[in-house]
């Protein structure tokens, strides 16, 4: 006996206007998104299909993201907020966050109250990384290797904070709490 599967029909099915708003519906049930987010599962979708319908599928897709944002299923600006605290919370930085909300499609008028934010938290959300990377005045033992310590500013700028702020985290010594509690009141 053989253990395969019969190949599956894979041709492209068809799809409309009534199906995609179905579609647009479900995911923005599912997932917090963007509209340009959104914009862009749907035209996947519609790649992924026939198009059935005489409309430009482009334009259906823009008028389905605008439907979503009408009826208050979708918010760029909330959006944003929930995204950027997210991702200050993991220990990511400001450009870490500006570059993703970009990626998302936010608009600056609607990013720039998470971005403030991010700034606000920016020693906070550096040291959050340190802990989880133990780093700096989370590590075992304190290291005098250069070497290593460009590895671990390196890290930092990967995660999205300044190499100023990185290196005045690194300077801590393990166990210091004092120096940490300056560095907090700092920012």
């Amino acid at each position: 006996m053989s253990s395969r599967r019969p190949r599956s029909d894979r041709s492209p099915k068809p799809l409309g206007a009534a199906r995609l708003d179905e579609l647009a519906l479900a995911y923005v049930a599912r997932f917090a998104t963007s509209k340009a987010k959104l914009a862009r599962y749907l035209s996947r979708k519609i790649a992924e299909s026939q198009w059935v319908e005489d409309r430009d599928p482009a334009e259906v897709c823009t008028a389905l993201a605008l439907k979503m944002e009408r009826l208050g299923f979708l918010d760029d600006r909330q959006y944003a907020a929930m995204r950027g605290g997210a991702m200050t919370r993991r220990g990511l930085g400001v450009r870490r966050v500006k570059m993703q909300l970009r990626v998302d499609g936010i608009a600056e008028a609607d990013a720039d109250a998470a971005i403030a934010a991010a700034e606000e938290s920016a020693t906070a959300a550096a040291l959050g990384f340190a802990r989880r990377r133990r780093f700096g005045p989370y590590a075992s033992a304190a290291s005098d290797d250069p070497a290593q310590r460009e590895r671990q500013v390196a890290a930092f700028v990967r995660a999205g904070h300044a190499p100023g702020l990185a290196r005045r985290i690194l300077a801590v010594v393990p166990g210091d709490s004092d120096a940490l509690d300056d560095l907090l009141a700092a920012d």
